[in-house]
């Protein structure tokens, strides 16, 4: 079975965020996919399946299956793009989060994803003690996102995860707004067993729509500030976020999981 590794939302290789990606004829048993993910220990390995004219996509982490994941979205798309379907001009996928498009436009892959409704909810002196910094607002959907003073205490934070799997929440989101980018984030998984997520689509799901409403503008330029780091050309779409980035391949590998 062949096996790539595509960094997406990345301008060459070693930047943003690696995703397995595994096209297969028919599904897998769960509990292998799930191992296959555990043995490639990335934030996320994505399966995906042709079903008729779309594609069943999945995506798990070495901790589990996750409902959403944009970036193993785009860097699928970009293998279909490349080694499966090159006349294609974009890919419907089929997902635990319903149906998502991904355009290509170029050198960019644009993603369709669901925005995430945003609630607000306390400031508490766990989140601090989490962060290592107060944050001056805390919102949640699926996620917890948590806005700082500013960019550098983004860069700066050095979350404690035993604490951060203590908060509610799947994922911790830390953003504030950008010196060069409209907005600069980290994401942290520990629930998944994934420390910080090197650019997490799905996070953007979240924090695009509020930093929409905070700088009244729908047309976003957002920076994943991991140590890898990460562009996204973003753009709120009120139920929808669309996010836009490149992809650069790693590797093809054969894997031998019944052997």
């Amino acid at each position: 079975m062949k096996y790539y590794v595509v960094d997406a939302f990345a301008e060459k290789v070693f930047e943003g965020n690696p995703a397995g990606i595994c096209v297969l004829d028919r599904w897998l048993p769960d509990g292998l996919m799930q191992k296959i993910a555990m043995e490639n220990n990335l934030s996320e390995t994505a399966f995906t399946v042709k079903e008729g004219e779309s594609f069943r996509l999945r995506w798990f982490t070495p901790g589990g299956e996750i409902d959403l994941c944009g970036h193993a979205t785009l860097a699928t798309a970009y293998v279909l793009s490349r080694f499966i379907e090159p006349d294609a001009g974009g890919f419907l996928f089929e997902t635990l989060s319903g149906r998502l498009t991904v355009t290509r436009r170029g050198d960019l892959y644009e993603l369709d994803l669901p925005a995430y409704d945003l609630s607000p909810v306390p400031v508490t002196d766990e989140m601090e003690e989490a962060i290592g910094f107060r944050p001056t607002e805390a919102w949640m959907a699926r996620d917890l996102v948590c806005v700082l003073e500013d960019e550098s205490q983004v860069r700066a934070a050095k979350p404690d995860l035993v604490k951060v799997t203590a908060l509610d929440g799947l994922l911790l989101h830390l953003t504030a707004r950008g010196n060069e980018y409209d907005c600069v984030t980290r994401s942290f998984a520990p629930k998944l067993g994934v420390p910080e997520d090197p650019v997490c689509g799905s996070g953007h799901c979240h924090v695009v729509p509020l930093w929409s409403r905070k700088l009244k503008k729908n047309e976003l330029v957002a920076r994943q500030a991991s140590s890898r780091g990460g562009t996204l050309f973003c753009r709120n779409c009120g139920e929808r976020v669309k996010l836009a980035g490149k992809a650069a391949l790693y590797s093809i590998a054969d894997i031998f999981p019944g052997e």
